[in-house]
């Protein structure tokens, strides 16, 4: 088996190979960005206004209204294509105006800080705009690429621990971006037109990773470059079974860090034990764990202190960060050749000025009041507390079974001025139907008190299956 050391030389020394190779095929690509001034804000956090604790303004990111009509929709539920709710043909219907609407506590949403309202934030948002209206439009390699991006994927590589970073669209677009990658350095490195079975990559996946990463993975076999093995959820005795039969040198695992259904955490020491033993390349999506773990909001990966472990950590600015977009922090090298070879990174517009500018105050914000991690924890605890279900994040999954019960307890936490919805298949696995409750540090104990006494009416605390769908993909 490699060691630990030997993976370093391997996969460097692929990556070296297939940079080389697309130098010589003249298809590496740059990225220069275009300087917008003013300059954006460089090394002066401190001109970021942040605050000590919860402030009026956090409130609406989780206090949300809904109209009458979508209100009774969704009780019966009735499909909706959304134009119902205050507009018919352009003009405003005069009763909906009047305010004949229902509000409701949000316990479903990812905006786990409540960052989306934050005023600095929103200032940010607002100068950039002012000052250069949605920036150069086009994508990353083109001209969409400005000062204002390079500042962002710097603090979000400091943030990460990595040497650097490349922004992509969204969170779903970097997972595909690095699986077709990754797909490509077979390509590159194979001698003859039509790679040998022995130089394709082995990659192991997560059986509940996100369908971002599944679908990448599924356009990285399209390419006939890599050996998909799932093992079974959070397994790490079935993974190390496939990782010791696999005969295959390239070896890559890709995970989930707190996934997004069921509210666990991969086994994160236990995945670099194994790395160490197997020298595979460990990457992992930490979209629900970026700003929410680790002291500072660096994720999964610095709450159980293995950044440097991880090779390639995809994220979101769309959850915790109360933004929009997608990273991906990695090496130089492989940001070069995921630049050169993602598909979904090199054929999208790159994000607006403006968003970048938010997301860059939102890094910032959300490292500077760690008082949002700290109250987002203490809901964890409370929920734990009030109801003995033993939760280890503030992703709760309540698993009640059938559609119908599903609907039906959704629709009573709706009576009760509570949106959580009912997830049910294809997102799930049949027979495995829940109310995925998300916590966020703008909601009070007095709230959790409230939706834990409307909850115990509708589903038995003692008889409620949490994180049982072991082992069933969920696409």
């Amino acid at each position: 088996m490699e060691n630990d050391s030997s993976y370093g030389d391997s996969w460097d020394s692929w990556v070296d190979e297939a940079l080389a190779k697309l130098h010589s095929l003249k298809l590496l690509r740059s990225l220069r960005p275009i300087n917008l001034s003013p300059q954006p804000h460089k090394n002066c956090e401190d001109d970021y206004q942040v605050f000590d604790e919860m402030q009026p303004w956090d409130r609406s990111s989780v206090e949300i209204s809904i109209s009458e009509r979508t209100f009774h929709k969704w009780l019966l539920d009735i499909p909706s294509s959304g134009d119902e709710d205050t507009w018919s043909n352009g003009v405003a219907d005069n009763k909906e105006a009047n305010g004949r609407f229902k509000k409701l506590l949000l316990f479903s949403g990812n905006d786990y800080l409540g960052l989306s309202s934050h005023p600095t934030i929103a200032r940010a948002v607002a100068k950039a705009a002012q000052e250069h209206g949605m920036g150069p439009r086009g994508s990353a390699l083109i001209c969409g690429y400005t000062n204002y991006h390079r500042l962002l994927e710097s603090s979000l590589a400091d943030l990460k621990k990595k040497e650097d970073c490349l922004l992509c669209p969204t969170g779903f677009a970097a997972n595909m971006a690095v699986m077709v990658a990754l797909g490509n350095i077979v390509s590159l490195l194979a001698a003859a037109e039509k790679p040998m079975k022995e130089d394709r990559i082995a990659l192991f996946s997560d059986a509940l990773n996100h369908a971002s990463i599944i679908d990448g993975i599924r356009l990285a076999e399209r390419q006939h470059t890599v050996d998909v093995y799932v093992y079974r959820h959070c397994d790490m005795s079935h993974l190390s079974s496939l990782l010791s039969s696999c005969e295959l040198k390239k070896k890559v695992v890709v995970t989930d860090s707190l996934f997004s259904m069921d509210g666990d955490f991969a086994p994160m020491i236990e995945l670099v034990n194994l790395r160490e033993r197997h020298g595979f390349l460990l990457v992992i999506d930490d979209a629900h764990g970026t700003f929410v773990c680790g002291k500072h909001g660096g994720g999964v990966a610095e709450e159980f202190n293995c950044d440097r472990q991880v090779d390639i950590c995809i994220g979101t600015l769309s959850k915790a960060a109360g933004c929009h977009g997608g990273f991906i922090a990695c090496s130089k090298k492989w940001k070069q050749l995921i630049q050169s070879r993602g598909r979904s990174f090199i054929f999208s517009t790159s994000s607006p000025v403006p968003i970048v500018a938010a997301a860059h105050a939102a890094v910032i914000v959300g490292k500077k009041e760690g008082w949002r991690r700290k109250a987002i924890w203490n809901r964890v605890q409370e929920f734990r507390a009030l109801t003995g279900i033993p939760i280890t994040s503030p992703i709760i999954s309540l698993i009640v079974g059938s559609e119908e019960k599903a609907l039906k307890a959704s629709r009573h936490l709706l009576k009760s001025g509570f949106h959580v919805t009912a997830i049910r298949p294809p997102t799930v696995p049949p027979n495995s139907c829940r109310l995925r409750v998300t916590l966020c540090a703008t909601h009070t104990t007095d709230d959790l008190k409230k939706l834990t006494a409307a909850l115990s009416c509708c589903i038995n605390f003692q008889d409620i299956s949490l994180c049982n769908s072991r082992g069933t993909a969920r696409l």
